[in-house]
């Protein structure tokens, strides 16, 4: 591995810590007081919706398909992990951290099967026809979890009413390395040649198809990936909410994870990242700072989305990459030229 390429490595792993020890300093002491409990949730809420909407500019932002569709690939990561770390923790005694490890591979794999089922025949699609297919799909879902249960698990005949009392494992601590993690699966991803492929199948589909690229291939690849990552965030969410509802699931918070994509940057991991858990917690903020405006909470939300789609069209990183060992390079050069 180049010199360089070490030293960035160390400069975003040194970064990673240094978010983490502030977020122990903050949570994990008396600095907050009271108003730790609620802070840690809008955190750990903000962390799972930057894993799907990341996961989602795989195919929005590099593939160059509309997916509305993601809410049900999250869900059955939710619900499957849910039942697996459910039956486990009835018969058998483990600690949070391995249930928790259960949880996220469960729920992960689940959603990556379903993801290559529904992958291998829609993929030959594009366009509006592929984004109908998963409208489609995360709706088929919706309505089978919705009259469907197992009463033994669930203590109800269908997951409709609620599916309750499951495992409270994912922690702050577990939740941020595992955002971490997989962002940086994702981001290896996009910087290999499967990746490289993908944004040329994105730009001009027929020649990447006539330069040896397997278009299918490689869309069923990333797509597999995409709604894998889904599955984590949506196991990630039923293990820190406890309770379960079809409803949520719903083609609005599928349109939400993809309106905060573009609203970061339609290719762009790193406004993914920015965007995400601040527009997921812009509501309840907005309700915290100031009660008199709760019950416009979700007006105020929709005007600042209009506002930067009509001032910033692009998105806030409109496609650009952010990099802090490049952005310190810049900043360290610039004052090396001030002194001179």
């Amino acid at each position: 591995m180049p010199g360089k390429m070490k030293r960035n490595y160390g400069i975003c792993f040194a970064a990673v810590i240094l978010g983490f020890l502030l977020l122990c300093l903050l949570f994990d002491t008396s600095l907050l007081g009271k108003k730790a409990v609620y802070f840690n949730g809008l955190i750990v809420i903000g962390m799972f919706y930057t894993i799907i909407v990341c996961s989602l500019n795989l195919l929005t932002g590099y593939m160059g398909e509309f997916s509305l569709g993601h809410a049900g690939f999250m869900s059955i990561g939710a619900y499957l992990s849910a039942i697996v770390t459910t039956l486990i923790k009835d018969n058998m005694e483990l600690p949070s951290l391995v249930l928790f490890l259960i949880a996220i591979l469960v729920g992960g794999i689940a959603a990556g099967i379903v993801g290559i089922l529904v992958g291998i025949p829609a993929l030959r699609l594009s366009g509006d026809y592929l984004c109908i297919v998963t409208v489609a799909v995360a709706e088929i879902v919706r309505v089978v979890l919705s009259n469907f249960g197992i009463p033994a698990i669930t203590g109800s005949a269908t997951f409709g009413k609620s599916f309750a009392g499951i495992a409270k494992v994912s922690d702050f601590h577990y939740v941020y390395f595992t955002m971490v993690i997989c962002i940086f699966i994702m981001y290896c991803y996009i910087r290999s040649g499967y990746g490289r492929a993908l944004i040329s199948i994105r730009e001009d589909r027929i020649a990447a198809a006539a330069s040896g690229i397997n278009v299918t291939k490689t869309k069923v690849l990333t797509f597999t990936i995409s709604a894998f990552f889904a599955g984590v965030a949506g196991a990630i969410y039923a293990h820190y909410i406890t309770t379960l509802v079809p409803t949520y699931f719903n083609f609005s918070k599928s349109a939400e994870f993809l309106a905060i994509v573009i609203l970061g940057g339609s290719g762009s991991m790193m406004g993914s990242i920015v965007v995400a858990p601040i527009l997921s917690a812009l509501p309840q903020l907005i309700s915290y700072v100031v009660p008199a405006f709760a019950s416009y909470r979700m007006l105020i939300y929709a005007v600042i989305l209009v506002a930067v789609m009509i001032f910033k069209p692009t998105g806030l990183f409109g496609g650009r990459e952010f990099s802090l060992p490049n952005f310190l390079d810049r900043m360290l050069g610039k004052n090396k030229k001030e002194k001179g």
